[in-house]
């Protein structure tokens, strides 16, 4: 009998087709040769080679790969996917969740032929990039007060407002925007290069430093009739893409929680102290069994529900069990992790505290540990505890 794994205790691996773990391992493969000797310095100074890098993800085939005849791949592809990009970083995994599970899918799922057949094959390629408007500086979890407005002047729009905390801003050729209009909430196509559109780095983050985040500022840009999404009016839209979005986070994270569990396990058995090695102490031991225990858990998680989203019984309030599960043990991992390696764990020397600060944004964004938790509550008691 083989020796277990100790990055997979429960024989997670025996559940992927040959395909899936084909695909895993390209995608493990990249970020350790690719990432894993940059990320550091990206994170410290605060960099992230978005163009570089969007073109080499476009060639291995990672951008838009969940979406219908684009990558035609499943759930569980995709998801591991995700997860190999987060062991690397969260700021690279949300790089290819923005392009592929909101901007693409917005395009691809609500969007005109026009749209599509301008947008999509660029964004596939990574020849453009993407991003996606929703929060806004007043309205967070609360997307249905947002300011941003777009009115009718002729046959265009006339678009106005500001969003906040977007991922690829600065650096994407094409902007998802959702905004008011007197026919309700409406998605709009936006290029970043037209008139009165502006998108300025937020600076001097704690969290996600090797990614880049932008306000959106738009300055009366007129668009075009043909900018508007036409297929989805209401905040359905822009949650629906946001589920896109959370379920990558679900298996995202678990490859932030075993980087900082590898590192861990590895730390324990080589940092001695008291003349033996840390992990033979039973506090130590106890620590890595508990997490061995919940990335196994969570990862498990991801799998079953990647496998209700091929069969198309995910629905959002799983989701958000995956997405407040998943991001809580994530964190919790890299926090025992962070004590495990003592003073050495707050250093870039490992990629501890590199990763407990971005998952201190991903269990945040998307929907916070709040919104979800209300979300499962009143699918547990049928009452509505938002308002």
């Amino acid at each position: 009998m083989d020796a277990p794994d100790p990055l997979d205790l429960i024989a997670i691996d025996a559940l992927l087709t040959d395909e899936e773990r084909q695909i895993r391992g390209l995608a493990r493969e990249w970020v350790a040769d690719r990432i894993l000797p940059e990320v550091d310095d990206w994170f410290e100074h605060g960099e992230f080679p978005a163009r570089e890098l969007a073109k080499e993800l476009g060639q291995l085939g990672f951008l838009g790969m969940q979406l219908p005849d684009i990558g035609g791949l499943g759930a569980v592809a995709y998801g591991l996917v995700e997860l190999e990009l987060e062991a690397g970083d969260s700021g690279l995994r949300s790089f290819v969740s923005v392009t592929s599970a909101l901007a693409m899918f917005a395009i691809h799922t609500f969007g005109s032929e026009e749209q599509k057949a301008e947008w999509l094959p660029r964004l596939q390629s990574g020849e453009a990039i993407g991003c996606f408007g929703l929060s806004e500086p007043d309205s967070g979890s609360d997307p249905g007060s947002m300011r941003t407005f777009a009115k009718r002047d002729g046959d265009d729009w006339i678009l106005s407002g500001t969003k906040m905390w977007i991922t690829n801003g600065s650096c994407s050729d094409v902007a998802i925007v959702w905004a008011n209009t007197d026919d309700g909430i409406r998605g709009f196509v936006v290029p970043c290069d037209a008139p009165g559109f502006s998108a300025p780095d937020i600076h001097k983050k704690m969290s996600l430093r090797a990614s880049v985040t932008s306000e959106l500022v738009m300055d009366e840009v007129r668009l075009p009739a043909g900018a508007m999404l036409p297929e989805v009016r209401g905040l359905r839209g822009p949650l629906t893409c946001l589920n896109e979005a959370r379920f990558g986070i679900i298996w995202g994270v678990m490859g932030a929680a075993r980087s900082c569990f590898a590192s861990a396990l590895e730390y324990a058995k080589t940092r001695v102290q008291f003349d033996r090695p840390i992990g033979s102490f039973q506090l130590t031991q106890k620590k890595l069994t508990d997490m061995a225990l919940e990335l196994s858990k969570g990862t498990l998680l991801a799998h079953h529900l990647g496998r209700m989203k091929e069969q198309g019984r995910l629905e959002a309030q799983h989701v958000s069990v995956g997405k407040l599960n998943n991001t809580r043990v994530a964190l919790e991992i890299a926090r025992t992790a962070r004590g495990i390696h003592g003073a050495n764990g707050i250093t870039l020397e490992y990629p501890i505290m590199r990763h407990m600060t971005n998952l201190e944004s991903v269990i945040t964004y998307e929907g916070t540990e709040e919104v979800h938790t209300l979300v499962i509550g009143e699918t547990l008691t049928g009452l509505r505890a938002f308002t």
